[in-house]
């Protein structure tokens, strides 16, 4: 099993590791392997040199072509077009190398070994990063150990935190941005084998796809809604179409700002609150597992969104407390009982009463 490693983890094992080691990325689709490569060494001032080798069908595509030097009469090999010749070091990162047909996989054999091909020596410097999906899903082939000896070899699992940093930097839409982080388990999908392959689910690159095609759409409609369910799956796209219908009031706005919100929550209609009170759960979750400070104020806030609830949103406020105790959100719950304790007695006695 390879090393996992996050996205800030994989950035202090590439600062640390020699140059002559070439490193295997392991990680399902979709989850930026490439992007995080190239911003990472570009940043460094060095050129990326992506070759997918799922795409190359002859070892000419990579080697070069064969011609007559005319000076020794003997065949030598034209440098191919991606191979740097003045003499600067480069990264060559090997996309797709599980999907390379055999003869492409023995010549890249001779490339991570000696970082020569038919003969010319990579610049002095140049580092090897190789790429690949794993997993019964993909249409792959098994590695010659031989080849996967010559790499250090991790799984790349970037967090949620990751792509919400990443997505800020990049000034993606604040909607799609606000809907992952109180939604993290929507940002990437887990392959379901009883669906067609061709069933839609969320992945990070289709996240980016959305929050593009929403960038500038004040009032998203029908028409949109269709549009990024073509890109994230039916499901996620519903979810995220119903956020937008809550008036924009997510579970962090309800932590942080309830009583200025308290007009708005009040005119929602019913259906909605089962996603806000979700939104709210796994806002908290997230948050003291991220270490983020849940003061007193914010407890106040949702304490006072629960009196609500219980007043005047009853089933509601029962969706809540069942989501609460259902053992998903054990970190939420240690809160509640450690600043709210006179609420966990309210919640059990409001079951018990049921």
């Amino acid at each position: 099993m390879a090393i996992p490693l996050s996205v800030e983890q994989l950035y202090e094992t590439l600062e640390t590791t020699p140059v002559n080691h070439n490193i295997l990325l392991v990680g399902n689709h979709g989850i930026g392997k490439s992007r995080i490569m190239e911003e990472y060494f570009t940043s460094k001032g060095m050129k990326v040199t992506a070759l997918f080798l799922g795409q190359m069908s002859d070892p000419g595509d990579l080697i070069g072509l064969p011609r007559l030097n005319e000076e020794t009469g003997k065949t030598d090999f034209m440098p191919p077009y991606w191979f740097p010749t003045d003499g600067v070091p480069i990264v060559l990162f090997l996309d797709e190398l599980n999907r390379a047909r055999p003869e492409m996989l023995q010549t890249v054999m001779d490339l991570v070994l000696n970082r020569k091909l038919a003969g010319r020596k990579l610049p002095e410097g140049s580092r090897i990063i190789s790429a690949v999906n794993s997993g019964e899903q993909y249409q792959v082939g098994e590695l010659d150990p031989a080849l996967v000896s010559r790499f250090n070899v991790y799984e790349l699992r970037p967090t949620a935190q990751d792509w919400i940093k990443w997505a800020k930097r990049e000034n993606l839409d604040d909607r799609v941005i606000s809907f992952i982080t109180n939604h993290p388990d929507m940002l990437d999908s887990s392959f379901d084998a009883s669906e067609d392959s061709l069933s839609k689910s969320p992945d990070r690159r289709a996240w980016e796809r959305t929050a593009q095609l929403l960038s500038n759409v004040k009032n998203p409609n029908p028409v949109h809604a269709r549009m990024v369910a073509g890109i994230i799956g039916a499901k996620a796209a519903s979810l995220l179409f119903d956020s937008f219908s809550n008036k924009g009031i997510t579970g962090k706005d309800v932590v942080d700002k309830y009583p200025d919100l308290v007009s708005q929550i009040q005119e929602l209609p019913m259906e909605k609150f089962a996603l806000l009170n979700d939104d709210i759960l796994e806002y908290l979750e997230n948050s003291v597992a991220n270490k983020k400070k849940i003061t007193s104020k914010n407890m106040d806030n949702v304490a006072d969104y629960l009196g609500f609830l219980r007043d005047k949103k009853r089933d509601a406020y029962a969706y809540f407390i069942n989501g609460l105790m259902s053992g998903k959100y054990k970190k939420t719950m240690g809160a509640f009982s450690k600043s709210k304790p006179e609420l966990i007695i309210e919640f059990s006695q409001f079951i018990s009463e049921i």
